[in-house]
């Protein structure tokens, strides 16, 4: 069996989008595979490594059964390279706080979240437990407010407000530079579970219904810093959707439960 569609597959991860459409072009003015392509195609887009993979492909492509035309591996070539990027743009990213490891690229929690609020554009969904500090996400939220943006924070109450947060101000006390310029919502009507009150413990920042990051650490500073936390980026703007639809569900009036905070 050729190994030309795993070289092809290959070339499309390895090769930038410009360099591909280069050497699409190329591969169509060519019928057959010809030694002469090599320098053509190392010489249409320069870069390290490009005569290597010239070479490669020409191998690969002379030694299919029958040798497909330039045009179809220009195609198939075009074709992978659009997947990758598509899959790419959608890929999910670790982003940690505390302790890091060589695992994975590091991505710092406190910065994905400055990420996702300027990637907003119409909306952002910030939903947390604890909310103390973070001067510089607050400043964020400002300015997304001030160019339009609509801003809904869904925060835990205190104790005596009906929601499980102890031991300190209520979270919304940390957003009050906020309060003239996004809405406020709370968990209201909490049932009682095993005598002790439900909490609204989820963590999210979602820009729009395109990305969306999700992890355990609440907006504080000691959370963004030196807790050792984790989360995720999401860019698939279906699943995006989804969860602020969930959110966006139960601010509703007929189903209830999260209400604008007093």
């Amino acid at each position: 069996m050729s190994d030309l569609p795993a070289v092809i597959a290959a070339l499309a991860r390895e090769l930038p989008s410009a360099h591909v459409r280069a050497w699409a072009r190329v591969l169509r003015t060519h019928p057959a595979p010809h030694p002469a392509l090599r320098v053509l195609l190392a010489r249409a887009r320069t870069g390290i490594g490009m005569d290597a993979r010239a070479s490669r492909l020409l191998a690969t492509w002379s030694a299919a059964d029958p040798p497909p035309s330039g045009a179809a591996v220009a195609l198939a070539l075009e074709t992978a390279s659009r997947i990758h990027d598509e899959a790419h743009r959608y890929r999910t990213d670790i982003v940690v706080s505390g302790p890091h490891s060589d695992e994975v690229p590091v991505r710092l929690t406190s910065s994905v979240i400055i990420e996702v609020i300027r990637a907003s554009r119409t909306s952002l969904l910030v939903v947390s437990f604890a909310a103390f500090g973070v001067a510089e996400v607050v400043g964020e939220l400002v300015r997304a407010a001030r160019r339009g943006v609509q801003i809904d924070l869904v925060l835990e109450g205190n104790a005596e407000d009906g929601g499980a947060l102890r031991g300190g101000a209520a979270a919304t006390e940390a957003f009050e530079e906020l309060r003239p310029l996004a809405e406020f919502w709370t968990w209201t009507d909490r049932p009682m579970a095993g005598g002790s009150v439900p909490a609204l413990h989820a963590k999210v920042v979602a820009a729009d219904e395109d990305i969306a990051l999700l992890g355990s650490a609440n907006l504080t500073d000691r959370a963004l810093a030196h807790n050792l936390e984790i989360g995720v980026v999401l860019r698939d703007p279906e699943t995006v959707r989804r969860l602020v639809g969930h959110f966006r569900s139960i601010m509703q009036p007929e189903y209830g439960p999260l209400r604008p905070a007093k």
